[in-house]
């Protein structure tokens, strides 16, 4: 079900820098985005023709079906949690994945059964896939993975302060004020997955260009412990998305994911397009697949601005946000 597509690109001048330096410098990012189911997609995409997967799926059974989207519209809950004012800023409303069921539970695993399996086919050998989850429900993502023959690599650990967790019991705040519910979130893990090599890494780092995660410098690896804040200001104002990601965020995970910068990473649930904008910030081709017309109609707009963008402060290797004041702390290229 292809309901619509769009060409794009972006250029990178050298009055907007972008977060990494692409190998051909200033130019033209291309970029393609369809409105289409992202399982009748992969059904009919040609097998070994995606290079890496970056994704933040939408655990798509619960939180963004019409009732839910509607009740958290409405500011009512229902899976939606709508978190009390703080210090009179009004918090945004957050998945509380403490109220599904044992049904909603299968229905997830199954979920991402159906996604593993085809990706197996579709992308090349020792293809990554980044893929965002929750700790509370991590082990209904990663379990289907391995069994579809994925290798676990590792957790991305996004560090990131918001205001979700260390809630006092819901109208008892008052009875229970030195009882918190569950701890304050400070993370957020990604899981890190590849399809077997053919042969050993370098074999297939020289036939598919893939098999590693491109290091921060020819001294630095790559690390999995990121510090990441909220996306604000300007990116939640041109992509409103309910779960967008930074850009600061983003690009370091696209750019670990081609080791030479070769080849096609794929976001099937691309949403606003944040992902698909971190790879044309960083030169890189990048298809985005979303089903949800209003966010697809939001990726077309979105993704131009979001490829520009520029943060006055990022996160450098691994470590806190920082003002960018020296142009030398840039990644290699």
């Amino acid at each position: 079900m292809r309901l619509a597509r769009h060409i794009g690109n972006t250029q990178a001048t050298l009055e907007t820098p972008t977060l990494f330096e692409s190998q051909g410098g200033a130019g033209h990012c291309k970029y393609a985005i369809s409105r289409a189911d992202a399982f009748e997609w992969l059904e009919g995409a040609e097998p070994c023709s995606i290079h890496a997967v970056v994704t933040d799926p939408p655990y798509g059974l619960v939180e963004y079906t019409a009732r839910e989207l509607e009740k958290r519209q409405n500011g009512s809950g229902g899976v939606w949690r709508i978190p009390p004012a703080f210090d009179g800023c009004k918090r945004m409303p957050l998945p509380r994945f403490t109220v599904l069921t044992d049904k909603n539970r299968q229905d997830l695993r199954e979920f991402f059964e159906r996604l593993a399996e085809p990706l197996m086919r579709v992308l090349v050998p020792g293809a990554h896939v980044f893929i965002a989850t929750n700790p509370l429900v991590s082990y209904l993502v990663y379990e289907p993975f391995i069994s579809a023959g994925f290798e676990k690599r590792g957790e991305i650990i996004r560090v990131v302060y918001t205001l979700r967790g260390g809630d006092r019991p819901k109208n008892a705040h008052e009875e229970f004020a030195d009882v918190t519910v569950m701890p304050k979130s400070c993370w957020e893990p990604w899981g890190l997955f590849r399809k077997p090599c053919e042969g050993r890494v370098q074999d297939n780092l020289r036939k598919w260009r893939t098999g590693g995660l491109r290091r921060l410098s020819k001294q630095e690896p790559f690390k999995d412990l990121i510090y990441s804040s909220p996306a604000r200001g300007l990116e939640r104002k041109v992509a409103p998305h309910p779960s967008l990601k930074p850009q600061a965020f983003l690009r370091q995970l696209v750019r670990a994911a081609l080791p030479f910068g070769q080849g096609v990473i794929l976001d099937p649930f691309m949403g606003s397009g944040s992902t698909v904008a971190a790879a044309s910030a960083c030169g890189l081709q990048s298809i985005g697949l979303e089903v949800n017309e209003k966010y697809f109609e939001m990726a077309k707009k979105a993704i131009p601005a979001l490829a520009r963008y520029q943060r006055q402060d990022v996160v450098i290797r691994g470590q806190k946000p920082t003002p960018r004041t020296d142009p030398a702390q840039r990644f290699d290229t």
